[in-house]
This record gives C-alpha cells, sequence and structure tokens, in this order.
C-alpha cells in the first residue's frame, strides 16, 4: 500500500499525519522538480521527519544529469526510493517536456532511469499512465515498461488511465479518462519479475483487494486525503499487524504536539499543517463543525492547543 504524491498535499506534514496511521504504508512526496532542487531551497524541498519512513522522493525532470543530481540529493537526505513522474499531464509540467509527456520518449526515460540507478544504491522506480490521448493500444504501455525495464528499473506504479494532454485540466485528467484496471492486471502478466502496483479511483477495502489478488500493490491518492482515517486499518487489513488501538483523538492531540514542535523549531504556523487533518472526522457527527473551527482563520492567533480544545466543544442548542 502507498499514498499517491500529490501536488499542494502530500507535503512533510500530510505525510506525518498519514504516518500516524499507519506504520508500513510507503508515502510520497509531491513532485519536485530538477530546477526547483538545482537552483532553489533544497532544504526547503527536501527536509522530512525521521518517523516518516519508507518515503520516496517524487522527481519531475527529463534531462538524465539533473535528474542524476536530485537522485544523488534524495539519497543523501535519506529517502527510501526515487521516484520518476511519467503521469503528470499539466501544460506546465508538459512544457518542461516531462511528466506523462515522456511516456512518447521511452528511450529517453529509459536513459534517465540508468542515470540515476547509476548514482544511487536506493530503488528507481518510474510512475505512468497506460496511454497518451485517446489511444488504447495495449502495445503503447508494454513497449513502454519494457524499454525502461532494460535499465534495471523493477517498479513500475500504472495510474490506470490515460492521460490526455489537450483540452482537460489536471483535475479532469484524474476523472475523465476511464479506469481501465486490466491493462495493469495484463502488464503483470507480461512482465512477471517487475513489481507491478495499480493507481487510480480507489476508495474502498473490496476495491483494493481485488486488485492485490492480480497486482503487487495499491497507490491510493485522493480517497486517502479526503478520508485519512482509512489509514489506519491498513496496517491490519493489508500487512497482518495487530489491530489498531488509535482513536481520532490521539491521532489529533499528536498532530497538535507535531504543530507545537514546528512552530518552535521552524516557524511554521499550525494553520498550514492543520489542513491536512481536516477529513480526519469524515462522516462522524458533528464533522462539519470541527473542520470549521480548525479551517477559521480568525482562530490564527490562538495556541493549537487552544484550537483544539475549541473544536471538540459542542456549540450551545438554540
Amino acid at each position: 500500500m502507498s499514498v499517491a504524491p500529490m501536488m499542494d498535499w502530500t507535503d512533510r506534514h500530510c505525510r506525518h499525519l498519514h504516518r500516524l496511521l499507519s506504520r508500513h504504508s510507503l508515502l510520497y512526496t509531491e513532485m519536485v522538480t530538477t530546477g526547483a532542487l538545482l537552483h532553489g531551497d533544497v532544504p526547503r524541498h527536501l527536509r522530512f521527519g525521521e518517523a516518516e519512513h519508507p518515503v520516496a522522493l517524487q522527481l519531475g525532470g527529463s534531462e538524465p544529469a539533473d535528474l542524476a543530481h536530485a537522485a544523488r540529493l534524495g539519497q543523501q537526505w535519506g529517502y527510501d526510493e526515487i521516484n520518476l513522474n511519467c503521469g503528470c499531464p499539466s501544460e506546465r509540467v508538459q512544457r518542461g517536456a516531462f511528466g506523462a509527456c515522456l511516456m512518447n520518449e521511452p528511450r529517453l526515460v529509459a536513459d534517465c532511469v540508468k542515470a540515476m540507478l547509476d548514482v544511487v544504491d536506493v530503488p528507481v522506480t518510474v510512475k505512468h499512465r497506460i496511454g497518451i490521448d485517446q489511444g488504447e493500444d495495449y502495445g503503447f504501455v508494454r513497449d513502454f515498461i519494457g524499454t525502461v525495464a532494460d535499465t534495471g528499473c523493477k517498479v513500475f506504479i500504472v495510474h490506470a488511465r490515460n492521460a490526455w494532454l489537450k483540452g482537460l485540466s489536471p483535475k479532469e485528467n484524474r476523472e475523465i479518462p476511464p479506469l481501465r484496471y486490466d491493462v495493469a492486471a495484463r502488464l503483470k502478466q507480461d512482465f512477471p519479475r517487475l513489481t507491478i502496483a495499480i493507481n487510480g479511483g480507489f476508495q474502498t477495502d473490496a476495491a483494493v483487494l481485488e486488485q492485490l489478488a492480480l497486482v503487487d500493490g495499491v497507490m491510493v491518492g485522493r480517497e486517502a486525503y479526503h478520508n485519512p482515517w482509512w489509514l489506519a486499518h491498513w496496517d491490519e487489513l493489508f500487512y497482518g499487524a495487530a489491530p489498531s488501538l488509535l482513536t481520532r483523538e490521539q491521532v489529533e492531540e499528536d498532530m497538535v504536539a507535531y504543530m507545537e514542535r514546528e512552530a518552535a523549531e521552524h516557524g511554521t504556523h499550525w494553520y498550514a499543517i492543520a489542513r491536512h487533518m481536516l477529513g480526519l472526522r469524515h462522516g462522524l457527527p458533528g464533522a462539519r463543525r470541527w473542520r470549521q473551527v480548525w479551517s477559521d482563520h480568525r482562530l490564527k492567533t490562538l495556541p493549537a492547543r487552544e484550537v483544539m480544545a475549541l473544536a471538540r466543544t459542542r456549540p450551545p442548542k438554540i
């Protein structure tokens, strides 16, 4: 099990929450571009907490030398895996000639992966789509994986939708191109020695278990973010761990303690962290008010612990 890399969402604060809920699932960073690491604030992009392990760094780029440099930095900072983004369809990413459009250049992707494998000891993996635009030729994704796997890449995360490079926003690209889970299962049959994980649209245990009978892993994206409590029983269900005794209240208290440490050590405001846990009480009575308190900008001047107390106080009946 893993939680997908999601821009603006899976920062280190979000990953801290997810790690409280699941000890074993693999967590991913947001995509970090090679340019950000070559010319930007490296600590800001790569800093993470030791408690986050196992955690993977996802890179965006298409220049083998730049990706090798970024991968080396990732290993130096302690990441457990380096992942190359070959699935993002945004126009900004396309202008940088990386993301999903790289699937049209499997030889270049192979060169990029080889350059990274040559300089790091941790696994180098690839996350990709199953096709570009409206094309549904299975041979396209099969040959892409075959070419890249020849470099020694052993893990492929298959987002089981096409990427439409024109006419759809990134949000629409996560919803409109149809899911085709059968493609991932077929890839596993054709490449039995590779690790094939599937991503796209998972919201229930039953759907995950169905795929785990066919492929090696399942990556969950938006549902893990909007309904993070789902992760609280992943260790028991998917890893054979003892049943979790964790409560939502304990998670909230642990997050407040984390907010206090972050404020003291890095000057991070609790508001920047709280946004990631707004789905913690998803589906419970009173969840709406709890969410409103934690997202109320008028409370920014209060300490996080006082905000927690307010969020837990039931409003008077009128």
